[in-house]
């Protein structure tokens, strides 16, 4: 039996989204073995904010930026349901942290469709996450 069978579909969406924030160049940790010295671009998986765990938490030069809302593949259709619950993330306290601003990148993925949001009222689909240097250039 295969691993790929004993996975559920939210796991299979992280595992795929995962993939993506490494291509992109993010380094991508749990919330238990955080290491801001690996790189510029670290993607925490399940931080805690004020309103429960945020699926990421995209870090740059251990300043929090980003935040990504995962969805198992069969929701990719409804993302844009899900804006809301990515925006209440990207305003919410971040534990062990103070952010006085909202967090800037806002995304909702399934690991197949992914769409940025970034706070505006109409998102649109992406192929693939910003790099951590994008950030760097826009949000210094």
């Amino acid at each position: 039996m295969s691993n790929e069978l004993n996975r559920n579909p939210e796991q299979k969406a992280r595992d795929q989204i995962d993939a993506m924030l490494r291509l992109a160049g993010w380094h991508v940790q749990s919330r238990n073995d955080i290491d801001f010295s690996v790189g510029i671009g670290v993607a925490i998986r399940e931080y805690q904010t004020s309103v429960g765990p945020a699926d990421y938490i995209l870090f740059v030069n251990q300043k929090p930026l980003g935040i990504i809302e995962a969805k198992r593949e069969d929701e990719g259709h409804r993302l844009t349901v899900v804006e809301g619950q990515s925006k209440e993330y990207a305003v919410a306290k971040l534990n062990a942290l103070v952010n006085a601003e909202p967090l800037k990148y806002v995304y909702e993925s399934t690991g197949v469709v992914t769409r940025y949001t970034d706070h505006k009222p109409r998102g649109k689909n992406v192929f693939s996450f910003h790099k951590p240097e994008t950030f760097l250039g826009r949000w210094r």
